[in-house]
């Protein structure tokens, strides 16, 4: 594509160079620029791409964009310049553009919330493969395609950039995909990664406090959310959270609520609850609808009911879905339990803020008894350690601190934040090797009783200073029970 087209429904002004230059790629790193690409220029939290300008050059950028002033070196002044007013916008639209807009021949689906997004975009895959579609799911754990993982080089992010996610879904057009599901980050959509993503329904989950440093407090948190609601054509609510509701006020046309309150355009009614099956009742205001989902919980009820919400929205019957809803699998990382011959009842989740930990705690049963593994990640959040360790120590026995992803923080620190939030009274034990805590609480459990291992679910690494190691709670979990039947087998 030439410049010139790229350009051409576009604010700029171009110096140097020409505009006929053929455009194939878009790049905002420069150690990442091929022959032919356009080289975005922009500011990152510690430095800015114009320092980068000369490698990306060197490197074959046919183009260079900026929305500050920068000197071209002299040898390379038949380079066209490009002044934009806003450079993350672009890299949006020029991304979207270069790959011929390809979510406007899709259905796309975009899910934002402090807790849950991972979830509901599965369940909403599942329920639409279970209808005969060919679906797609972008989100933390990765590229799914009718439920297969997929094979990619791209960053892993909740919301991956503008430049690879437009390529994934032009790939996804070919594949013969029909419909999308996307996780919609804060940071992903304050930084308008799917500005120019033609979405079709946002689902609006909850929102409490996380990210706040990354955004600069609770209110630009609540704005980079409430983004979605202007890039999305109908909107699915959760009308029992605060934050949702608001949403639902400053749009209200383009909106749908569900909940538990009566006020909601789906009113959910828990008709009965018994290990690992919850029944409902799903009224609207013209029909009812009784459904059952092989999980328990408020939160895991308020998941399942969002996903199917939202494929309500899409144009299909409640009545088509219902059959459906038992059929539901939580993604990886998410309450996925590690069968063992011991009889542990013995799970690995994702939960990393006080509202996702204490909704997990909540679906075990209370009689038992509950080891807890789990810190929090460097970096990040620090108000949330107390509330966590509140909520730790409200559910849980025996707690095992160890080590999140500490990056540069020290862990003795982080868990004393959170060992503030426990009670008098509360029995825990610190462990700074993550393994040798998920070991010791293994070790210390009874047929029976109940192990979390908490807040990194589905990764596979540790970060630790500035170096990332192989780690997986699942492996380190299997390992220990191999371990213990090689033994007794000795």
């Amino acid at each position: 594509m030439q410049l010139a087209e790229l350009l051409k429904d576009w604010p700029c002004s171009v110096t140097g160079g020409s505009i006929r230059t053929i455009i194939t790629g878009v790049e905002d790193y420069a150690q990442s620029v091929k022959p032919g690409d356009i080289f975005i220029v922009r500011k990152g939290k510690k430095t800015s791409g114009s320092r980068f300008v000369k490698e990306a050059l060197a490197r074959g950028a046919a183009a260079v964009v900026s929305e500050e002033s920068i000197a071209i070196p002299f040898s390379d002044q038949n380079i066209p310049f490009v002044w934009v007013p806003n450079t993350a916008l672009f890299l949006s639209y020029a991304s979207a553009k270069l790959a011929a807009f390809p979510a406007e021949a899709l259905s796309v689906i975009a899910i934002t919330g402090t807790n849950g997004k991972t979830t509901v975009s599965h369940f909403v895959s599942q329920l639409l493969k279970a209808l005969h579609k060919n679906v797609a799911v972008i989100g933390t754990v990765g590229f799914f395609v009718n439920g297969q993982k997929q094979q990619t080089e791209y960053e892993q992010l909740t919301t991956l950039q503008a430049k690879e996610l437009h390529p994934i879904l032009k790939q996804c057009v070919r594949q013969g995909v029909t419909h999308v599901v996307l996780e919609a980050s804060s940071m992903g959509l304050q930084q308008h990664r799917l500005d120019h993503c033609d979405i079709d329904c946002g689902v609006f989950l909850n929102l409490s406090e996380d990210h706040l440093e990354d955004h600069g407090g609770l209110e630009a948190y609540k704005r980079a959310k409430k983004r979605l609601a202007d890039l999305s054509k109908k909107i699915v609510l959760n009308g029992d959270d605060n934050f949702c509701r608001s949403v639902g006020i400053y749009d209200k046309k383009k909106s749908c609520s569900f909940g538990f309150d009566n006020h909601n355009d789906l009113h959910i009614q828990i008709v009965s609850e018994t290990i690992g099956k919850t029944v409902l009742c799903l009224q609207t205001t013209t029909s009812e609808h009784i459904i059952a989902i092989p999980f328990v919980g408020k939160y895991h009820v308020q998941n399942a009911v969002a996903a199917l919400m939202a494929v309500w929205r899409l144009g299909f019957t409640i009545d088509e879905l219902v059959e459906h809803m038992w059929g539901l699998k939580l993604p990886e990382g998410r309450l996925e339990r590690i069968e063992n011959l011991l009889g542990i009842d013995v799970y690995v989740d994702y939960a990393h803020t006080a509202e996702a930990l204490q909704a997990v705690l909540q679906t075990f049963d209370s009689k038992k008894t509950i080891y807890l593994v789990f810190s929090c990640g460097g970096n990040r959040d620090k108000a949330k350690r107390f509330a966590m360790g509140a909520v730790a120590s409200k559910y849980a026995d025996v707690i095992f601190l160890t080590t999140d992803n500490p990056r540069d923080e020290d862990p003795i620190l982080i868990n004393e934040s959170i060992i503030a939030g426990f009670s008098e009274q509360q029995y825990y034990e610190i462990f700074l090797d993550r393994k040798v805590a998920i070991h010791q609480a293994l070790a210390k459990a009874q047929k029976g009783d109940i192990v979390l291992v908490a807040g990194k679910g589905h990764e596979q690494t540790q970060q630790i200073k500035n170096q990332k190691f192989p780690f997986s709670d699942q492996q380190c979990i299997k390992d220990y029970f191999a371990s213990v039947m090689t033994n007794d087998a000795e």
